[in-house]
């Protein structure tokens, strides 16, 4: 019997030794991960900035609405001045087109019908429509032609509108050769 105890004791030695040898371990990985309290942490970079204010702001241009909607330069065919075509499409400008956009806005809040989007459109679409036609030197008539949301849209929070101008306000009028100066 007395030899169990004789065998115990370095048994309970060496776990004692891997005890302290798992604490030390720990201790030291704690004190070197630890961060200094005289060290600052690196500052987090700005945010990026908020969207343009500005009064013509544009989506992005991967976003898609549920109605035409052009960046300002692009040149488009449209049906209500086209014949062959039964919905607004991006031409080349280099090729006969109905009209180009030359402004992108976004309507105001608290519209409450289509006529009522109709007004704001084209008053919106006024001074931009002016610059654009004193730009071009003559050679029209130049007409305002604005494209955004009906109704429907508009209450659903879509109220980016595209101000364009073109070479007729009707069906199979003149077409437009090239991009607007």
């Amino acid at each position: 019997m007395t030899d169990e105890p004789v065998k115990e004791r370095p048994r309970r030695a060496r776990t004692a030794v891997v005890v302290a040898a798992v604490l030390a371990v720990a201790v030291g990985a704690t004190v070197l991960l630890w961060p200094d309290p005289g060290t600052k942490k690196a500052a987090l970079p700005h945010p990026p900035p908020p969207p343009s204010t500005s009064s013509t702001p544009s989506p992005s241009p991967t976003k898609v609405l549920p109605y035409p909607y052009f960046l300002p330069g692009t040149c488009f065919d449209h049906p209500q001045l086209s014949t062959v075509i039964t919905r607004a499409e991006a031409r080349p400008c280099e090729q006969q087109h109905d009209g180009e956009a030359i402004s992108d806005i976004v309507l105001p809040e608290g519209l409450t019908s289509d006529t009522q989007i109709g007004r704001a459109l084209r008053e919106a679409c006024k001074a931009p429509l002016a610059q654009w036609e004193q730009r071009q030197g003559g050679g029209g008539p130049y007409y305002g032609f604005p494209l955004g949301p009906y109704l429907q849209y508009y209450k659903a929070g879509l109220r980016d509108a595209t101000c364009t101008m073109t070479a007729s306000d009707r069906q199979g009028g003149r077409k437009l050769t090239g991009q607007l100066r």
